[in-house]
Parts: structure tokens; C-alpha cells; sequence
């Protein structure tokens, strides 16, 4: 039996995001795997999980077990689906998968069955603080090779600024809901005018609107035939959904802020979404998420997982063998790494051609330069982000 013999915990934050890593050390010289934990506005009290309570429970557990000991974190609490639990445990499940392919010496798409394809599509990110500039990285990305192209307003440059939708890091944010609705809809039919069919278009709501504003946003977008609009209610207000689907044939994503399967698996039963977009670590690791994605597969439902920066490396080259190998792949979400990240990181999937590419090694592909990451030490800023206004200063849902 190779047992688990030591589990280390790093904080880095290469590009200004806390990032949460995990290493698993295994009574076999030189054998261990890596594991994304990251919860960036949480990651101390990820790290103490996973050192206070985790450690002392797995040492000497056979590292082959990756379902019993899974199943064994999710309930060492008693109360458990939460997102900082969750992340903990994710560092830990995706660390034994890279042990194991490792062991079985197969990249992880091999040990989950196989490619299904031989590319993974990725999204871009295009926004800006006007329409000038958001056609611009547009452009820029179609040039790439991208055909999906995800697009907002950010800044105080944007149309109707002194209310508009605002995205700036570190300070509270203002915005005006009327506003952004009108302005989003002018943006996306200037870019379908610009660029007709031949690219697909994506927008996120983010729950910022209430939802009877969500509905009329839709109804509005549905002549621009787009690849989906993303969380156009929060998980508090799926209800609304079923509404939604009746008046709208907008296609719709979900879940980037799950972390318990109640809240997923109703609404993919129901087929009130069209793309889940899970978070693969807030829901605890790959384990979980293989059992999603086969779940999304027998109702029809497809896959664009969570691909933010606020996530490692690891995790993104971990639903990126999940993309190869699953039959209900639809889309990946794709930003793109600071040269800080991947230098600390190395093995991070190249983005080439409109895709993401792995290095085809055993396990997920990904390392962890620990001095490199020494460099950029963790902090303890407050989260200012998420503070999201209306006009009359209400705060709102980020």
C-alpha cells in the first residue's frame, strides 16, 4: 500500500489573487500530488482546515482511495457543502488524482475514459469601458483564433458612467441597473453587426438585476442569437427560471457559485439551464465533478466550468482533461494567465488556436515552483470587490 505521508499547504499570490495549493507527499520517494484549494477571499481559513483537521485525519491513508477518503472529508465535520470546507477538500481530491496518474502513468483524461475530442474551445474575455475599445479586444481574440467571445462594460468610461455598470478592483462599486441592461443590449447588437454569425457571443449578468428586469434582459438579447447568458437570477432566485424558459429561448448558465448538489441537480433535471458553470474546486474537487458532468450528459445539459483567476493552474488543467473526456462538454471559460502565474506554475495549459492544450504527461500536467511562489507572498487585504451599490447605496448581489 502507498500511503499518504505528509500534506503541506503554499499561499501565493503571483498575480494579486491569494491561491491555495495543496501538496500530498506519499510513502513512495519522490511521489506526491498537487491540488488547487483556492478560496482567494478565504484562503487562510482554507489552510487551516486542511492543516488543523485534514492532516492528522489522512496521514498513513492508503492515497488509492481517492471515493473513501472524499466521502470521509465531506463528513468529518458533520456539517458539510460549504464553500471553504469545500476547497479544502478539493485540494486533497485533486492531489490524490495526480498521484494516480501518476501510478497508472496516464495523463488524467486517460483515467477518466478517454478523449471524447481533440480540442478544448475556450471563451475569451473582452471588456472595457466603451464600445471602441470592447471591439478592439474583440478583434483581437477572433484574430487568436477564439469564436466565442464573452463581453461586458467595465470602468467608469462606460456608457452612462455616473450610473453605469462598474467592475474596478479594491474600492466599492455603483451601479444602475436600468442602465446596464439598456447599455449591454447596444454593446452586444454593435458587435453581431460587426461581426455577424461567424462568431458566438456570451454576456454574464452576474444577478445583478432583479429578476423581472433578468426576464425582459433576455426576451431583449434573444434576436441576437447568443451562445448563452450567465446567471440571469441568483442560486436564491432559480424559481425564476421556469418563467424564463417559458417567455425566452435565450440559452442559459448556472453555477458558478454552487457548492452543494442540491442546487445544481434540480434545476439540470428540470432542464432549466443549458450550461452548468461549477466552480470545480467550491464543490470539492474532481470527484464531484466527473458525477456533474455525467449528470449534465443524461439530461442534455452541457459543461462550461468556472475558469476565473482566482483559481490555480492546477484546477484549470484539471477541468481541462474533465473537458477532453466528457461527452457533455460545451464550452471552456478561459482568461488567461499573468507571466507571474505560469512562471510559478509550470505546466499551465497553453491557450493556442481558439483552445486550451495540455501537457501530456501523467497526472494533470501542472508543478509548483515553491521558490518562485515565495515571491509573492499571500495578503490579508479586505474584499472590496464584492461590494456592489445601487444608486441609493442598497448593496446588491456582486
Amino acid at each position: 500500500m502507498i500511503s499518504i505521508r505528509d500534506i503541506t499547504v503554499f499561499l501565493t499570490a503571483p498575480d494579486g489573487q491569494n491561491l491555495v495549493v495543496v501538496r500530498v507527499d506519499t510513502s513512495e520517494p519522490g511521489l506526491y500530488g498537487l491540488g488547487c484549494a483556492t478560496l482567494a477571499y478565504r484562503a487562510f481559513a482554507v489552510k487551516e482546515i486542511i492543516e488543523r483537521y485534514f492532516k492528522p485525519l489522512l496521514i498513513g491513508r492508503d492515497v488509492s482511495r481517492i471515493e473513501d477518503i472524499w466521502k470521509l472529508l465531506m463528513v468529518n465535520a458533520y456539517w458539510r457543502n460549504g464553500p471553504v470546507g469545500n476547497n479544502a477538500v478539493s485540494g486533497i481530491d485533486m492531489a490524490l488524482w495526480d498521484i494516480k496518474g501518476k501510478l497508472a502513468g496516464m495523463p488524467l483524461y486517460d483515467l477518466l475514459g478517454g478523449k471524447c475530442r481533440d480540442r478544448v474551445d475556450v471563451y475569451r474575455h473582452c471588456n472595457a469601458g466603451s464600445t471602441d475599445d470592447v471591439l478592439a479586444l474583440a478583434e483581437e481574440a477572433v484574430e487568436s483564433g477564439c469564436k466565442t467571445l464573452r463581453v461586458a462594460y467595465t470602468g467608469f468610461d462606460a456608457p452612462e458612467a455616473d450610473a453605469a455598470y462598474l467592475c474596478l478592483a479594491n474600492r466599492c462599486k455603483q451601479y444602475d441597473p436600468q442602465s446596464y441592461r439598456k447599455n449591454i443590449v447596444s454593446l452586444l447588437s454593435s458587435l453581431r453587426k460587426r461581426f455577424g454569425d461567424r462568431i458566438q457571443f456570451i454576456t454574464d449578468i452576474h444577478e445583478r438585476i432583479d429578476p423581472p428586469d433578468a426576464l425582459k434582459l433576455m426576451q431583449a438579447l434573444q434576436p441576437l442569437d447568443m451562445y448563452f447568458v450567465e446567471d440571469p437570477v441568483s442560486p436564491e432566485q432559480s424559481l425564476w427560471l421556469k418563467r424564463i424558459r417559458a417567455l425566452c429561448a435565450t440559452p442559459i448558465a448556472l453555477g458558478e457559485v454552487f457548492s452543494h448538489p442540491g442546487e445544481w441537480t434540480p434545476l439540470v433535471q428540470e432542464r432549466l439551464i443549458d450550461f452548468l458553470r461549477l466552480h470545480l474546486s467550491a464543490i470539492g474537487g474532481l470527484t464531484p465533478a466527473r458525477k456533474a458532468a455525467v449528470l449534465a450528459e443524461t439530461y442534455g445539459v452541457r459543461t462550461a466550468w468556472h475558469g476565473s483567476l482566482d483559481m490555480t493552474p492546477i484546477a484549470l488543467a484539471v477541468q481541462t482533461h474533465l473537458d477532453f473526456a466528457s461527452q457533455s462538454f460545451g464550452i471552456q471559460e478561459y482568461y488567461g494567465y499573468p507571466p507571474h502565474t505560469t512562471e510559478v506554475f509550470p505546466g499551465t495549459p497553453v491557450y493556442r488556436d481558439g483552445a486550451l492544450w495540455l501537457e501530456d504527461t501523467p497526472g494533470h500536467g501542472v508543478t509548483f515552483n515553491e521558490e518562485a511562489a515565495r515571491a509573492f507572498p499571500p495578503h490579508s487585504n479586505p474584499t472590496r470587490w464584492t461590494e456592489m451599490r445601487l444608486p441609493d447605496g442598497t448593496l446588491h448581489a456582486p
